[in-house]
């Protein structure tokens, strides 16, 4: 099982480490800031040693990274993993922008179920069984998560169950959510959002999340 650096320091873009294991063009290592698509967000973008990672894939608790045909890795190799934090840190601020969304969706609007959400690097989406306009009530979200990320809370993300990996994000007096992506430290990070509506279908939603930069 990969040690998950990601998880504890988000923030790290390069990280020294060793193959764990090889099996044709996939390896594992034994630490790992490179994450893998989970819960709609996408994969990080990167390389383990010189060669660039072109899949990341999530395999029980391990990750399993796939690089060029070619490679010379063997298991046991020193090697150093980086990751592109431009699309880190644009990935992680455009998940919490949506995970604060989708809270205050929640507490507005009464039975509204989400059936899909996926975090890129240009937007977040997040689709929704709802028979009414969305947009009508995006003032509220957007001033009620504005006021959120101007506060600037502390974001706190832990386990819930270390074992079994399981992890979560909490802020004080709004809400604690299961999750296992990667998280800001604070909310003030996440910038200044838009929503856009998106109808997808009939009794369907989708609310587009963008950053102003």
């Amino acid at each position: 099982m990969v040690e998950k650096v990601f998880w504890t320091n988000p923030y790290l873009t390069k990280l020294d480490t060793r193959i764990a294991s090889v099996s044709g063009n996939n390896v594992t290592v034994e630490q790992t800031i490179f994450y893998a698509f989970s819960g709609g967000q996408e994969s990080d973008s990167g390389s383990i040693g010189r060669y660039p990672v072109l899949q990341a894939q999530k395999d029980g608790l391990d990750i399993i990274y796939t690089v060029e045909e070619g490679h010379d890795l063997q298991a046991g190799d020193p090697v150093t993993m980086t990751i592109d934090w431009e699309r880190r840190y644009r990935l992680m601020r455009l998940h919490f922008a949506a995970e604060l969304v989708l809270e205050l969706a929640y507490k507005h609007l009464k039975g509204i179920e989400k059936i899909g959400a996926h975090i890129a690097q240009d937007k977040a989406r997040i689709d929704f069984v709802w028979a009414e306009n969305i947009s009508r009530a995006f003032p509220l979200i957007e001033k009620e998560s504005r006021e959120i990320i101007e506060a600037d809370h502390d974001i706190i993300s832990a386990f819930s169950d270390e074992e079994r990996e399981r992890r979560y994000w909490e802020i004080k007096g709004f809400s604690r959510v299961p999750c296992g992506g990667t998280h800001l430290r604070r909310t003030g990070e996440v910038g200044v959002i838009k929503l856009r509506r998106n109808n997808i279908g009939k009794g369907k939603e989708r609310i587009d999340i963008f950053l102003s930069e």
